[in-house]
């Protein structure tokens, strides 16, 4: 059996409904698909963890999620908070925090 642990952080916003969704469709592709299996776990960092503690994730947070094989992660931004607190403090802190220089995002192919 393939296990994949997956980090969740939704984040803000539309964020964590959409990464909900789709750790659904994981978890119904893993019920079909013989072998395969997720461990999810969720991590509540974003702009309301900012209000209750100061900072966007804890002071800990990258070593919290280093052991996972991803980082499955909704978006971050709060019309409140300066980008400078969410963008650095979350987003960026994890890409450059493990030394990620993709930021994949989906894309459309638009014919001519």
């Amino acid at each position: 059996m393939s296990l994949h642990k997956i980090a969740v952080i939704g984040g803000d916003g539309i964020g964590p409904e959409v990464v909900e969704a789709g750790v659904k469709v994981l978890e119904t592709l893993a019920d079909v698909e013989p072998g395969l299996a997720f461990d999810f776990k969720r991590f509540d960092w974003g702009s309301d963890y900012y209000r209750r503690n100061g900072r966007m994730m804890p002071q800990d947070g990258l070593a919290q999620i280093e052991g996972f094989d991803a980082i499955y992660f909704g978006s971050v931004g709060d019309p409140n908070l300066p980008d400078d607190i969410t963008l650095w403090g979350l987003r960026l802190a994890i890409c450059q925090g493990f030394d990620q220089y993709a930021n994949v995002r989906p894309a459309r192919c638009c014919p001519d």
